[in-house]
């Protein structure tokens, strides 16, 4: 067999691969043409199926489904009441092609992970009225650490989940199509600015080789003219990408422009309220208000810190009750902003208010560690101060609890 292999892989002509691979997506196509493999049925099959069954039942037949999403095409399976499989089958993940199957299918509950596709599809299958129930991966150890894992297996134990207890999945809540819109003006902005970072760093670590250094400044502030007085031999490079700089700048400011018009036209009133505390500037405000989306769907304002990450892990066993870091669960984007907040409140040039005095006493405890945690409290309490400002439209006071302290001393 090796030798077959061997002969047919000499006959291949020069850059033509010995072996031809099948991508994902070709895979599905010629199955959906040549037929369902064993145990999965054709949609037209799958949706005769449950006609028959809902035909001999004279109640309305209750199904669960669990969707496994895929980039080019997702696996789903099918439960009826008591459990039994009734159908699996392969999807192409569009539009269309979603549109055309869950159209056709009764009600339904449809289990499915958070991913990149899960917003569009949730809302597609809420609007063909599924009740889309979008699980948290990392909550749901029983697929991430199976070591069978498969896609047919995961969308099968999605709906056996789904169908035994939907709080299993700890199910979250996408945010509305017109937030995550105007949040992806945030996004962009932010990977512009990481892209500028990058191109700074490469130019100060660049001429480091030769025995110099760029100019100490802003990187907004960089230009051509910082490279005037590097070595002829590496100054045309340095300029081309100190150009780049300068156009990503450009961007960025554009960027700003077109956000606070967003913020102020759209989210007046509630990043009027947040912009009140210190060090929360235009873009910190606009992103906290479209990440949350709704400020109703937290009964209390602390349930916001344990959302965006920034509670401490559990791991107690017994009379063991070890000191874990933060979840990082939630927006990285969102976190990376509170946490720089904190730091400037927290700063010479932040301005006397409890947030700060509360964080220096964490800082005061012990060593550079201390300092760390009294960084993440602050972003954490800064957290939970947006959502009350947010919510009750309460005036910001900065000296709160020290003026409540001074009038019970008095």
């Amino acid at each position: 067999m090796i030798r077959s292999q061997l002969r047919r892989t000499q006959r291949c002509e020069k850059g033509e691969p010995a072996m031809k691979k099948d991508s994902i997506f070709e895979k599905d196509s010629r199955k959906k043409r040549k037929g369902a493999s064993k145990g999965e049925l054709l949609d037209q099959e799958l949706v005769a199926k449950i006609d028959s069954l809902q035909r001999e039942r004279e109640a309305a037949l209750k199904l669960t489904i669990g969707l496994d999403l895929g980039d080019r095409s997702s696996c789903y399976c099918v439960l009826e009441e008591k459990g039994e499989v009734i159908g699996r089958g392969v999807v192409i993940t569009e539009g269309k092609e979603m549109e055309q199957l869950f159209g056709q299918l009764p009600a339904s509950v449809v289990a499915l992970e958070v991913g990149g596709h899960s917003p569009w599809v949730s809302r597609l299958l809420e609007k063909l009225g599924h009740q889309a129930i979008v699980a948290n991966a990392r909550r749901v150890k029983l697929i991430s650490q199976s070591s069978g894992k498969n896609d047919r297996l995961d969308a099968e134990f999605l709906a056996r989940l789904a169908r035994a207890d939907q709080k299993l999945l700890a199910p979250i809540r996408h945010r509305s199509e017109s937030a995550q819109a105007d949040l992806m003006g945030v996004r962009v902005r932010a990977q512009l600015v990481e892209l500028r970072t990058e191109a700074v760093n490469a130019a100060r670590g660049l001429v480091k080789s030769f025995g110099q250094r760029m100019a100490k400044c802003d990187a907004d502030s960089l230009k051509e003219s910082h490279a005037q007085d590097l070595e002829p031999a590496i100054r045309g490079h340095i300029e081309r990408l100190l150009r780049v700089v300068k156009e990503l700048s450009k961007e960025i400011e554009g960027c700003d422009a077109e956000l606070e018009k967003l913020s102020a036209e759209r989210y007046g009133e509630e990043t009027r309220r947040l912009k009140q505390v210190p060090m929360v500037g235009p873009i910190t405000s606009l992103a906290y208000v479209l990440t949350l989306d709704d400020a109703s769907r937290f009964r209390h304002s602390r349930d916001v810190g344990c959302y965006l990450g920034m509670r401490p892990k559990r791991d107690d066993s017994g009379q063991s009750q070890p000191e874990l870091g933060i979840t990082k669960e939630g927006d990285v984007y969102l976190r990376k902003l509170l946490v720089q907040c904190a730091q400037q409140i927290l700063s010479g040039r932040g301005p006397d208010c409890d947030l700060k005095k509360w964080g220096e006493k964490i800082a005061a405890k012990g060593n550079k560690k201390a300092k760390r945690r009294a960084v993440v409290a602050v972003a954490r309490k800064l957290a939970i101060l947006l959502h009350r400002l947010w919510v009750s439209g309460e005036p910001y006071q900065p000296q709160r609890h020290r003026q409540v302290g001074q009038r019970a001393a008095a």
